[in-house]
Formats: C-alpha cells, structure tokens, sequence
C-alpha cells in the first residue's frame, strides 16, 4: 500500500485565488480591448510572451514590463500590473484547507511563477508566510515553471522527497516536469473537485 504524502505544493495564481484567466478578461473589457488581447499577448504572441517570462524571472523589472506591454494593447503603463490583478481575491476553501492540512502535519508550500515585486506586490493580502512553510516566488530565485530546476529548489526547501509531494496548478502543462521530477500531480479546474481530491490524498 503506498503511503499518503506529506506535503503539499500549491501554485498562487488560480488555485489559492480566483480564476487566473478570468481576471485577465476581466481587466480587457475594463480597459475597451478586444477580448483575448492580453492572454493571446502573453501567450501567443512570441515577443509578448518572452515579456512575461522575462518579468516571471525576474529578468526584467515591472516598469520595463508596463512600459513594453502597454506599447503593445496600446494602454496607459502606468500601474498596470496592479490594474491586470485586480480582480484577483482569495479563494477561501482552498486557503482554508491548506492551513487545516497543515495543522494536521502536512508540508504546504506555495510556488508561483510572479509578476515582481518592484512596486506592486500581488502576494501581500495573501500573508503567504503564515499559510506556508515554504514560498517560492519565480523572480526571487531567477527560475520559472516549468524549469525542472524550480521543481528541484521547492522541495529541498521542504525537505521531503518528490515522491511525498503533490502539486497542484490550474496550467497543466506544468505538471508535466513536477510529474517526471517523481510527485504527485493534481491539475485545478475547479475547487470543488480540488478540495475532495486533497482530502483523499491526505486522508486515505
């Protein structure tokens, strides 16, 4: 019989909060653009793209990212990141369940590809530290998912072996080097099927 984990990874973005796309829409009607400019920017469009992973990486700073994608939807750069998140809020299920795991003994971490921290800084409401025993933060380590080597750097920071671990992102394509790294992989695409399924996992 295989043993249960005993540590969780949960990515930010669309699985500790509120749809991660949906935000993104919602921010391209608010602005009058075409709805998919942004997401098919960031992740169509080869220059748009290598933008995002540039700022996920910490390659370049939030104002080089405003600056440039701004010039490119034709917006004001000014605070748009902050504008881009604003309709990000918590989900509280999954919050909830991350700190009842962890009281329970299970290893939480939180690994996210991030938008910076230069100014705006999308973590702060979320009190990441309190919830985590571990945060991985893609700028502050110069690594971005899906590199193996983030996948890596998170569990030695656990401390635990890649096979005691479940990781959950709402990308799928990011569970693909979590799962050769050796863990448990659960894609999010909705809480009420996520929640249910931790709970097994954790609880057999």
């Amino acid at each position: 019989m295989t043993a249960p984990p005993s540590a969780l990874i949960l990515d930010f973005g669309g699985v500790l909060t509120t749809d991660f796309w949906a935000c993104l829409r919602a921010f391209e009607q608010r602005e009058g653009l075409a709805p998919g400019a942004l997401v098919d920017l960031v992740t169509h469009d080869p220059a748009g793209h290598r933008l995002i992973c540039d700022l996920e990486r910490g390659a370049i700073g939030q104002a080089v990212f405003e600056r440039r994608v701004g010039d490119r939807l034709g917006v004001d750069p000014a605070g748009l990141l902050a504008r881009m998140a604003a309709d990000l809020r918590p989900d509280k299920e999954m919050l909830d369940l991350a700190a009842e795991l962890r009281a329970g003994g299970v290893r939480v971490a939180v690994l996210s590809n991030s938008w910076g921290s230069d100014y705006f800084d999308p973590y702060a409401p979320w009190q990441l530290d309190d919830l985590a025993d571990v945060v991985v933060i893609s700028d502050r380590v110069g690594l971005r998912k899906p590199d193996p080597q983030i996948f890596t750097l998170t569990v030695e920071r656990l401390g635990v072996p890649a096979g005691a671990c479940v990781f959950v992102d709402d990308i799928a394509a990011y569970l693909v080097p979590a799962a050769a790294f050796g863990m448990r992989v659960l894609h999010h695409t909705d809480t009420a099927r996520t929640v249910p399924a931790l709970r097994a996992a954790f609880n057999p």
